[in-house]
């Protein structure tokens, strides 16, 4: 999937996720995270198993956790994606 445009998912509210999306050379993904420590590699594999079960190949990532659970993070990630890849409307 072709990420065409910036976009965003989720909240700085505690227990959500916020994931910004944009068009980008490879995947990279910047994470913050108060949980860094004990859970930043597990979510860094979450939201890349996101991305490639949509196929996507091309995007930079910024992934401000705020002590999520998995399905939320997998929820946010996948909104981003659809909203980055979908046709504007004219």
């Amino acid at each position: 999937m072709e990420i065409r445009r910036k976009s965003v998912a989720g909240t700085l509210e505690s227990s959500d996720v916020l994931v910004e999306i944009e068009p980008g050379r490879g995947v990279t993904v910047e994470l913050e995270s108060v949980v860094t420590a004990q859970f930043g590699a597990l979510i860094e594999k979450t939201v890349r198993e996101v991305l490639k079960g949509f196929a996507v190949e091309n995007a930079s990532l910024r992934v401000v956790d705020r002590g999520a659970l998995d399905c939320t993070i997998r929820a946010r990630v996948e909104t981003a994606i659809k909203r980055a890849a979908a046709e504007e409307e004219k």
